[in-house]
């Protein structure tokens, strides 16, 4: 079946064409493996032009949602439109038009850097001269112009995945979806994906992403949702989300292993809530630093302290828990 017109869905009298600059558009999408509901019924717009995160603890349905926006898993119940169109029909003109960099590395590892992109090109219908252009052009813009001969065997992690992203890049998508990113790459190496993604989005190419990088999703999303059990428990900035869901300051206490939950009950009046943990104690509050010196005024000596701003790992621990998951 041929693709629809930007905007134009099936007719169905109970889903809306969603706005022109909204490339995802869900509403109540599910997604069930058998008894398990692996998706229950989430609402997600991602607008033209804007980075949008995904984070979950493992097995929270970041995943399957985005299986199902990539056109390659068919959602079990809700509406579901990529770029205008479904995903039950138009898979193979979504998938055109997407940009995919999956989580584990499936390059060729016995082609050279440069081959790598010329193959997968190929794929989606470039001529020779065009897709050439394009991995010349790809290749400096990821900063491998230098290793285009060389092996994919020879590259190290980081090499690797900045040449995943270049290719997830040939067919100049309108959607680049990321999957876990920066996973197992040095901090040297993140922070020059995270600035050429920055670069892409300012270019215009709207991005969608799940991390396990609380900093990561600061850094790089304008929005993003917290998946819990397969439904959404919070939406909004990273900004936003740390001012609904914490403090705006952290003090953090360290005192006996033993002492920790006789001394919160003492600690409870100084900040919005007190957090007691294996190895220290969390009191969120908006002036960490009065904290610490109320704590030294009740006479308490703790062996360490810290004050630091919330961040988005306070919300996502606070709204997932910190247990592990299965």
């Amino acid at each position: 079946m041929g693709a629809r017109p930007l905007g134009q869905t099936a007719d169905r009298p109970d889903v809306a064409d969603p706005p022109l600059d909204v490339l995802v558009h869900a509403r109540g999408l599910r997604k069930s493996y058998g008894q398990l509901e692996a998706v229950r019924g989430i609402d997600v717009t991602v607008r033209r032009g804007e980075a949008f995160g995904f984070l979950g603890p493992n097995g929270a349905g970041k995943s399957s949602t985005m299986r199902m926006i990539a056109a390659v898993s068919t959602a079990s119940d809700g509406s579901l439109r990529v770029l205008g169109m479904d995903p039950a029909t138009d898979g193979p003109a979504i998938r055109a038009r997407l940009g995919v960099c999956p989580q584990d590395d499936t390059l060729d590892s016995e082609l050279t850097v440069r081959e790598n992109l010329l193959v997968y090109g190929r794929f989606f219908g470039l001529s020779r001269a065009e897709v050439a252009r394009r991995a010349d052009e790809l290749l400096a813009f990821v900063q491998l112009g230098d290793r285009a001969g060389a092996r994919v065997e020879q590259l190290s992690g980081g090499l690797k995945r900045r040449l995943t992203v270049a290719r997830s890049l040939i067919n100049e998508p309108e959607l680049l979806m990321l999957d876990e990113p920066t996973t197992g790459l040095d901090p040297q190496a993140r922070h020059l994906l995270w600035d050429r993604l920055f670069r892409l989005k300012q270019q215009g190419t709207t991005l969608l992403l799940t991390t396990h990088y609380m900093d990561e999703a600061e850094q790089l999303c304008d929005r993003l949702v917290v998946i819990d059990e397969g439904v959404i428990v919070a939406e909004g900035s990273p900004a936003q989300l740390i001012r609904d869901h914490s403090s705006r300051e952290v003090c953090e206490l360290r005192f006996g292993v033993d002492d920790h939950d006789g001394v919160a009950a003492r600690l409870a009046h100084l900040g919005e809530r007190v957090e007691v943990l294996p190895d220290r104690l969390l009191v969120y509050a908006a002036d960490g630093e009065s904290v610490a010196q109320a704590v030294h005024d009740l006479g308490l000596t703790p062996r360490s302290t810290l004050v630091r701003r919330s961040t988005l790992e306070d919300v996502f621990l606070r709204l997932t828990g910190r247990s592990l998951a299965d």
